[in-house]
């Protein structure tokens, strides 16, 4: 019974073959490009969102774009490097409330969606950047 049990479970392996490797989210988002098209429709959403919109009023757009997409491409696996402030430093002095932080995400996510992104992708990107919160939100 042992024997038997080994054959089959050698021969399931052989028959399965080695596991896919899981592609990087950088890929899967498609690569810099696609990042640059996310971010793109993220902040022309953001930009009309009234609970985000008016954060953005003396920010050089493109300086940030640059910045946002050099980091999710960074994140994500990419060969980018991010050269800005860290986020403590980059959203100290705004006073960010999670229904801010929330809104950011939800119009990433919405941008994903119009792109057709499947939702394991964008959950991936989102799960990236939650951790984040905790140095944008200060009240």
């Amino acid at each position: 019974m042992q024997y038997r049990t080994l054959a089959l479970l050698s021969l399931i392996l052989l028959v399965s073959g080695n596991p896919a490797k899981a592609q990087p989210l950088f890929n899967d988002l498609g690569e810099k490009p696609g990042i640059d098209r996310i971010i793109t429709q993220a902040m022309d959403i953001w930009a009309a969102d009234p609970r985000v919109g008016p954060t953005f009023e003396d920010t050089n757009l493109s300086r940030f774009k640059r910045l946002i997409v050099d980091q999710i491409c960074n994140l994500s696996g990419g060969d980018c490097k991010y050269t800005g402030r860290s986020m403590a430093d980059a959203h100290k002095g705004l006073h960010l409330a999670t229904v801010q932080f929330n809104a950011i995400a939800e119009g990433l996510q919405t941008a994903m969606e119009h792109q057709h992104y499947p939702y394991s992708v964008q959950n991936r990107l989102l799960a990236l950047l939650a951790p984040m919160q905790r140095d944008v939100v200060t009240r």
